[in-house]
């Protein structure tokens, strides 16, 4: 096992105040306030860019991105220096969110392209299928669906139109609001990145077990991000693969900086 360096623990030490803060403060949502929202919606500041890095869903969803932390971010910080480790963390994580972002806008626009086409097509057919289509994603959207089918009960599609549009605008933003990213995973994965380009022949126990080359380890583990992101099998697993993507991808781009001079 590793000494720990200096910015590593301090990496680790934040995490895990972070979370206690999100799990003591119970009339606070810490997560939805510092996790990085889409930037359409109301609820984005452009410093969620940062503060994401640092909150996490749960104690295993921590335990794992800060035990990667320990064990791969302390050699590399030994190799760059604490100043420039730190640099490459948050250079990761801002560009996983970045990345994120990007990706999010590829399932909200037909998401929101749905919206326009059930307003202009307002049938209850039409709005049964797309609430099927687009299942509330959080209690708030819950709510709206509950509260929208207790209202137009028993009204006719002309006297319902005016609480069927507003129930999808509503929805629409109670949907986007809810996509909400949090987690390390961009800036461990790129660690893990830098990790396998200084030391690509040190070989480590994948599943305590199984010794393979952190070259190799590399490579399967964006292989993987790269297929589930794709979405292939992986719809719905609420992992946010092209955050870990554009950990490695801006990870890789700021080694290549760095070489260059």
């Amino acid at each position: 096992m590793p000494p720990i360096t200096t910015v590593s623990k301090n990496i680790i030490i934040i995490n895990v105040l972070a979370l206690m803060a999100s799990m003591l403060l119970t009339n606070i949502d810490v997560n939805n306030i510092l996790g990085l929202h889409y930037w359409t919606s109301s609820s984005f500041h452009i410093w969620q860019l940062v503060t994401f890095v640092f909150m996490h869903g749960s104690i295993s969803h921590l335990f794992f991105n800060m035990f990667a932390v320990y064990m791969f971010g302390s050699p590399v910080e030994y190799a760059f220096g604490a100043k420039r480790f730190l640099t490459y963390y948050l250079v990761t994580g801002i560009g996983s969110g970045i990345v994120q972002e990007i990706a999010l806008y590829f399932e909200i626009a037909p998401f929101i392209e749905a919206v326009d086409n059930c307003m202009s097509n307002m049938t209850p057919d039409a709005l049964a299928a797309f609430i099927q289509t687009y299942r509330p994603p959080s209690q708030e959207a819950m709510l709206l669906v509950h509260n929208f089918y207790s209202h137009a009960e028993g009204m006719t599609m002309t006297d319902a139109m005016p609480i069927a549009q507003q129930f999808l605008s509503d929805y629409q933003s109670a949907y986007i609001a809810s996509q909400v990213t949090v987690g390390a995973s961009g800036a461990v994965f790129g660690i893990l990145l830098a990790f396998g380009m200084l030391y690509p022949n040190t070989r480590i126990l994948v599943f305590f077990i199984i010794p393979l080359k952190a070259k190799y380890l590399v490579i399967i583990y964006g292989a993987l991000e790269l297929f589930q992101g794709l979405g292939v099998q992986f719809q719905m697993d609420n992992v946010a693969h092209w955050a870990h993507l554009g950990g490695m991808l801006f990870g890789f781009l700021l080694l290549l900086k760095w070489r260059r001079g």
